[in-house]
């Protein structure tokens, strides 16, 4: 970028950040947008001034994306900001989660991130206790100290009745997830198919870190067993196995789900067992995330 027009447009972030007027929110907005870092930091930080004056959906999305900013200090400035806006943010938790243990961050994007994950969940503390809530199996009101067991174990709202029915399902398709896993790849990952087993020995050959079934990984309230997750890249990975008429429509819907929240989806489908590493390692170099970064 031409130096003059950055410093033009790097004035004229500051300046909407200091008018603190809503009207601004679109331009710095599409200041997140232009190619110099700089510009996109002091448009970062213009909108953290702007928390609680504009409508957060408009402003949070924009900020959760810069997370992913290739200008470290872009992503310091979106760390910070997500914070003053509190519960509205917490959307981003999760990656801000990754972000405050990821080893190649910098260090000073980790510890603002803890701090930021602080801040949010106590803000969101703060939100739920001054909330009425309904159990969303039976439509009973629930306690304070109901909301916050099953909020903590399921991300969902329900009465302590519904949440032992719920704990028991969750339990026996825990036990039915874990009897599945019969399949050993080389580093001793234990997997439920011999296509899993290819991807994450490929994964594992090719240096690249994985955490396989992770647990309940929570996507916009949804609670998701992603098949792998690449944290140094958020990139994930689903293996779609199946071909059965359930299985698809469960398959639609958790693509939708990450489609929808912006997450990057690799699906390796059974169709393409006899080459999947090829077909994995094509997929992953086309993902903007990934950049070719593979150990040789």
């Amino acid at each position: 970028m031409d130096r003059s027009i950055e410093k033009a447009l790097s004035a004229r972030a500051v300046e909407l950040g200091r008018a603190g007027e809503p009207a601004g929110l679109p331009e710095l907005l599409d200041l997140l947008g232009k190619p110099s870092g700089e510009v996109r930091r002091l448009a970062v930080s213009a909108i953290g001034k702007l928390a609680g004056l504009v409508d957060a959906r408009d402003a949070v999305p924009a900020l959760h994306a810069r997370l992913l900013d290739p200008h470290p200090q872009v992503r310091q400035y979106a760390i910070k900001t997500l914070s003053a806006y509190g519960a509205d943010a917490s959307s981003a938790l999760d990656d801000l989660e990754d972000i405050a243990v990821n080893p190649i961050e910098k260090e000073y994007n980790r510890r603002d991130a803890a701090k930021a994950i602080e801040v949010i969940r106590e803000a969101v503390r703060i939100a739920e206790e001054q909330a009425v809530h309904l159990c969303q199996r039976c439509g009973t009101q629930v306690a304070t100290d109901e909301f916050a067991r099953s909020q903590r174990a399921f991300q969902r709202v329900y009465c302590d009745n519904c949440f032992d029915e719920k704990f028991v399902e969750r339990r026996n398709f825990d036990i039915k997830v874990e009897l599945n896993k019969t399949i050993r790849a080389k580093d001793g990952t234990l997997v439920q198919s011999r296509g899993e087993r290819r991807i994450a020995e490929w994964l594992s050959a090719n240096g690249v870190a994985y955490r396989y079934d992770e647990r309940f990984r929570i996507i916009d309230g949804y609670a998701i067993r992603p098949d792998f997750y690449l944290p140094e890249f958020d990139v994930y990975i689903e293996y779609w196995g199946m071909d059965t008429a359930d299985y698809k429509i469960g398959m639609l819907k958790k693509q939708t789900l990450y489609q929808s929240t912006g997450k990057k989806l690799v699906s390796i489908f059974f169709q393409e067992f006899e080459r999947i590493e090829e077909v994995l390692d094509r997929k992953l170099r086309t993902c903007s995330a990934w950049g070719g970064q593979v150990a040789s």
